[in-house]
Formats: C-alpha cells, structure tokens, sequence
C-alpha cells in the first residue's frame, strides 16, 4: 500500500479550504492533516503534524504566506509547500519560490489540474514553468565562480540541471538525453543529496548561477 502523503490547508477564506478539501478527496493518496486560516496557524500546525506539504494561501491579514513559507522551511526543510493564489503576478510568486515554496497553484484552475499538479509535487518530478525559467536566468545571472560544490557534479548530472534550468520536465529530459524517466529522477535525487538542496526551484538556481543553462 502507498503511504498517503499528508496535506495541510492554509487559507483565510473558509469556502477555499473546502474547495480544496474537496479536490484532495478525489485522490486517495491525500491525507488532510490539519487547516487553518493565517500564517501562524501554518506554522504551527507544521510543527505539530510534520506533514508532507502545505498548500498555503499567499494573501493573509495574520502573517501572510510568504513569511511563514521562509519561517516552516527554516524550521523544517523537508516539508514541502505549494503556494495557492488568484493572482498571476510573476513577480509575487517568484519571491514564494525563492522562500523555499516548491510551486504554485491557481484557483480557478479545474480540480483535475490541480491533481495532476499536486501529484507530480508529491513525485519530485514538478518542472519549472518556462516564465519562471527565464526570470530565473535574468535574477541569478552572475559572473561564474568554480565552486567545490559544482566539482562534485558529473557531466551527465549537468546536462540534466541544464534542462531543469530551461523549464524542462523528466520526460522532457529523458527524451533529449536517451535515457528513462527513471533514471532522470534518479540522477535527480542524487544531485539534490550532493549539493544539499530542497527541490528543482533550488537546483535550477544552482544551474543558473554556475552557467549549467546551455546543453
């Protein structure tokens, strides 16, 4: 049996914690843990439920999501939390990504995009978004510095970051590269032990700021 993956729900609008109650009921792999209505309550429930992640709403009045996102990944890196939110303004959920948020979500997406969505977080195999790639490259484009950490990276591992950096998806990766999906997320997860990172917001970083843009 598949161990459920445990959710957290953090909006101060009670009609959108239940629309999203009800889009995790449709997939057993979710275990709703615990919800809440403010950032501190995020904080706090983290700590008590340690769950596997947190869907939290941007826009609070007690604590707003992209402070508690920085708060619960300084505290507990392992916990992962896609931000919810009815804007598309680039700008704002680029700071929740570079706080330690894993993605985003819409809510006025469909229910199964959604899934879909949370699905693929709960995988590891969540790409970038092309707009987000490319802001990326223009925020963290700096002079190049070899680096010990860079030195532990295999050439193949390279290639792989230099795909996630443009936005690519594992299929996406394994496809150029002849190789499975499989062992694209193996290598993922290798590159992720290595140089001590959370997720592939954080490795394309890395990619970008060591010139891994280019395969």
């Amino acid at each position: 049996m598949v161990q459920p993956y445990r959710v957290i729900i953090i909006d101060d609008h009670r009609h959108a914690r239940e629309a999203m109650r009800c889009i995790l009921a449709q997939d057993p792999i979710f275990e709703l843990v615990g919800e809440g209505g403010s950032g501190r309550e995020a904080v706090r429930l983290a700590g008590q439920q340690m769950p596997d992640l947190i869907l939290m709403d941007i826009n609070m009045k007690e604590m707003d999501g992209l402070e508690a996102t920085r708060e619960i990944k300084s505290q507990y890196p392992r916990i992962k939390i896609v931000m919810v939110t009815i804007s598309d303004d680039i700008l704002h959920l680029f700071e929740a990504l570079k706080k330690g948020a894993s993605g985003y979500l819409m809510k006025n997406l469909n229910p199964s995009s959604w899934l879909d969505y949370l699905r693929a977080v709960a995988l590891d195999e969540l790409p970038l978004s092309r707009e987000l790639a490319q802001r990326m490259l223009q925020e963290f484009a700096v002079p190049h510095h070899r680096g010990e950490a860079e030195s532990l990276v295999t050439v193949r591992e390279k290639e792989i970051l230099a795909w996630v950096a443009q936005g690519a998806s594992n299929k996406e990766i394994a496809d150029r590269l002849c190789i499975s999906e499989h062992t694209v997320k193996n290598h993922l997860k290798n590159i992720l032990h290595k140089l001590h990172l959370q997720n592939r917001v954080q490795l394309a970083r890395f990619a970008i700021e060591n010139r891994m843009t280019h395969p």
